[in-house]
């Protein structure tokens, strides 16, 4: 499926994430999208789970909460992290290979399989420094 066969609730969601400047909750986006038909949140909570799937949301743990993936190809790296502002809650969406690999060699090392990596790391943007 790609972002062009997405169902309505799949758009919808998406789009709202999109204009979000900070994470949103299912519950956050069931709120704002209530006028758009959505009044449930299970079609939230399946929307999202097909969009995470699709590696075109991403779920923050630490937040309980979901953004919109900033770079289309990232769920081809193996390593996702994120920068968010304890201030502001910005989020910023990167991927390091050298991360990455370190993180790797430690699995190998262990003969630990991981199943997915994702990294947060919590701080004070510039901006509210």
């Amino acid at each position: 499926m790609t972002e062009q066969n997405l169902t309505k609730n799949q758009d919808l969601v998406l789009n709202q994430l999109g204009k979000s400047k900070t994470p949103m909750s299912a519950y956050d986006l069931l709120d704002k999208l209530r006028e758009k038909g959505l009044k449930a949140p299970l079609q939230i909570y399946r929307a999202l789970d097909k969009l995470t799937e699709m590696g075109l949301a991403h779920r923050l743990e630490s937040l309980n909460a979901f953004v919109a993936c900033a770079h289309p190809n990232c769920h081809e790296n193996e390593l996702i992290a994120f920068g968010i502002c304890e201030n502001c809650n910005k989020v910023w969406e990167f991927s390091d290979e050298e991360v990455s690999k370190r993180l790797d060699l430690w699995a190998k090392e262990r003969d630990f399989t991981p199943i997915k990596t994702s990294l947060e790391i919590r701080g004070i943007c510039a901006k509210c420094a």
